[in-house]
């Protein structure tokens, strides 16, 4: 799986996690918020595996 993969799964995940908790908050479901918290901290460390991989490659690339 490719870094730009990695980045454009967490940004994705990160903004649904948002909306979920912000459906969440406005209709008192605090199961919606939570769920949606954890995505969007799933997303979070996906963009940064992303972020990281990408890190490396370029390190590679100088060698």
């Amino acid at each position: 799986m490719g870094s730009m993969t990695d980045k454009v799964k967490g940004v994705a995940n990160e903004a649904i996690g948002n909306v979920k908790q912000g459906i969440g908050k406005a209709t008192d479901d605090k199961e919606l918020q939570a769920e949606g918290w954890v995505q969007e901290r799933k997303g979070e460390a996906q963009k940064a595996v992303g972020e990281a991989k990408d890190a490396v490659k370029k390190n590679i690339d100088k060698i």
